[in-house]
């Protein structure tokens, strides 16, 4: 072993000199940045936020003091740093206020991780296409839920009247409280889109609905400065193109009202809904409930159900949708198959 240069040293000699970062303790107060100013979040790229701050759109980054808490497009949000909105400048995100409604979905039913779609929304138009693709009803139903739970007014909007009459969803829906609305825009000519910007006028508003059903198509009538792109439905497997990749609010014009339009679903997922509760967000059913049996789980053969539904079913006919709706959910959430009940 050849001898070094400091070999004459002794360990008890050796000095370390004390790390900075570790010779305080660390302090337990943060900053407040009550000089924060208020945004809204209106687009979400890859850990890049686009806030409206005063009529001027900010780019920014979420502070580390947020730790894992999620921004989502319609947060309000408190920036410090550049908010003059100039290119190359970058704000951070170091507070989120209170939300007043958060809509959420899983993947599936069995999912434990929930998704925020969008927070402090008013409103949940649920689009569905009359024809290509084909109208999906458990998938109308499941929004339905999802907006219920979430505190958000459902409104139903048809597109595509000029391809298939509305007549079988009007019969599935039309007894429930929810508006609907029936547009047909095609060729440059758009039917029914003034009475849905009323009906959208100084709310926030998240739009969803399966691939393909014309979710772009609407917001472009809406919003003409929109240029969301459009796509055209698979001849052969009846299903759309994911043409919106990213959610993003959009303003509607001269008007206080914001439109989110969101990427198409394949599915929407209530693992995050307490199957107890499911039972709450059919309120056409719930009358039915006072004759079941305690603890009953709505999908037994002593269900009191069965028997409020068959008593009004001349009537409403489209309570007998909603009751095998329910149930499949029901189902999904404790992990049996659909099949018929014995």
């Amino acid at each position: 072993m050849q001898s070094g240069r400091y070999d004459h040293y002794d360990e008890d000699d050796v000095r370390v000199r004390p790390s900075r970062r570790g010779s305080r303790p660390r302090s337990k107060l943060r900053p407040r940045h009550e000089d924060a100013v208020e945004g809204f979040v209106i687009a979400v790229d890859r850990g890049r936020y686009q806030v409206l701050v005063d009529g001027v759109v900010v780019t920014a980054v979420k502070s580390r003091n947020l730790g894992r808490k999620g921004i989502v497009i319609g947060d309000s949000v408190g920036l410090i740093g550049d908010v003059s909105g100039d290119p190359d400048t970058l704000a951070r995100i170091v507070k989120q206020y209170p939300r007043r409604s958060v809509l959420r979905r899983t993947a599936d039913d069995t999912d434990p991780v929930e998704r925020v779609i969008v927070a402090n929304a008013d409103q949940l138009v649920i689009v569905a296409a009359l024809a290509e693709p084909p109208p999906r009803p458990r998938l109308i139903d499941r929004c339905l839920v999802a907006a219920y739970d979430a505190g958000l007014t459902p409104i139903l909007l048809l597109t595509k009247a000029d391809l298939a009459s509305p007549d079988e969803l009007l019969a599935l829906y039309g007894d429930l409280d929810v508006q609907i609305f029936i547009t047909r825009i095609r060729d440059g000519e758009a039917d029914g889109i003034e009475e849905v910007r009323r009906a959208l006028s100084g709310k926030v508003t998240v739009l969803v609905g399966h691939s393909g059903v014309g979710k772009s198509t609407l917001v472009n009538a809406l919003v003409p400065d929109a240029s969301r792109a459009t796509g055209e439905v698979n001849v052969v497997t009846g299903r759309g193109r994911h043409t919106s990749t990213s959610a993003v609010a959009l303003p509607l014009p001269d008007d206080t009202g914001w439109v989110i339009d969101t990427p198409g679903v394949r599915s929407f997922g209530l693992a995050h809904i307490d199957v107890d509760k499911i039972i709450d967000h059919f309120p056409e059913l719930l009358e039915g409930t006072s004759e079941c049996p305690r603890a009953c789980s709505h999908d037994e053969p002593d269900c009191g159900l069965d028997d409020f539904v068959a008593s009004r079913s001349e009537s409403q006919p489209h309570l007998r949708h909603r009751l095998d709706s329910l149930r499949r959910l029901l189902r999904s959430r404790s992990s049996e198959d659909d099949a018929p009940r014995t």
